[in-house]
């Protein structure tokens, strides 16, 4: 994956050819808080019916880039340019309206609200003199989750009583249902077991298969992996690598997110400490 649209070289890796124009690109994005850089020179993108994965551990940046992407912020520096366009969105509606959807980690749900009205909060179809046409909306949160695979028991069932990923599959249908061409996912797997994990992922792979470009953070190497196309690995910021997928084997992926000789040391550590407890202080 690379910014450029051509080709890029990722540490000891081969360059990633690009197939297809981007959706959504940024080039040589920065933002600073005074004197803090948060992001700098960062160049990626994303294609309709791809997964993009963005992976960095606890402040890498992903969270600055998300708001970037998402709206929130501006960039400092760089170019942000959707379907071939400049954009400079001046929020998160802004950016909605373009076909950005984010879903974020708190999913922006009411837990004691029934699914079908949280799938359209915000967005309340009506009918006649302005009335909630309640039987669209029921009819229509059921037909919109089946189309990914998602079987709702009932409609009127708060939101709360559905496991953690059946919540995010929800908020993954109504941005689908609601038109986004870019589904930018944070974090969704982080606080999920391995179970409703993988329900996620199946998730992401049925947007993408709708031909939706999908950005997927995650700290998580081994979620990432299945329904990944190409990753982008951030570190301190800056983009620490960039790949395709059959040019970046798992066991690679992982000592990238680990920093590579920082997992060699720690390994070393941990075989002294195994080997002589009293050197653990």
């Amino acid at each position: 994956m690379s910014g450029n649209g051509g080709a890029a070289t990722a540490e000891g890796g081969a360059a990633v050819t690009v197939n297809g124009a981007p959706l959504l690109e940024i080039k040589g994005v920065s933002k600073f808080f005074g004197s803090v850089i948060a992001l700098k020179d960062v160049s990626a993108f994303v294609r309709a019916g791809e997964v993009t994965c963005l992976l960095g551990d606890n402040g890498a940046g992903k969270s600055t880039l998300i708001k970037v992407l998402a709206g929130v912020h501006r960039p400092s520096e760089g170019e942000y340019l959707f379907d071939g366009s400049p954009m400079d969105f001046s929020s998160p509606r802004d950016a909605l309206d373009h076909g950005i959807a984010t879903v974020y980690q708190d999913l922006a749900m009411i837990p004691l609200m029934a699914v079908w009205r949280n799938f359209f909060l915000g967005a309340e179809p009506t009918k006649g003199a302005g009335r909630f046409d309640i039987d669209f909306a029921k009819k229509t949160t059921v037909e919109e989750l089946a189309k990914m695979g998602i079987d709702i028991r009932d409609p009127d069932q708060p939101v709360g009583t559905l496991s953690g990923g059946e919540r995010q599959s929800v908020a993954i249908a109504r941005a689908v249902y609601f038109g986004a061409k870019v589904l930018i996912l944070d974090e969704p797997t982080a606080a999920l077991g391995v179970k409703q994990a993988g329900v996620v992922l199946k998730y992401i792979l049925q947007a993408r298969n709708r031909g939706i470009g999908v950005i997927f953070i995650t700290h998580n190497p081994h979620h990432a992996y299945p329904v990944g196309d190409h990753f982008v690995i951030l570190r301190r910021g800056q983009v620490y690598g960039d790949y395709a997928k059959d040019e970046l084997p798992l066991e690679q992926l992982v000592r990238m997110m680990a920093g590579g000789a920082d997992l060699d040391t720690l390994h070393h550590e941990l075989e002294q400490a195994s080997r002589d407890p009293d050197s653990v202080s």
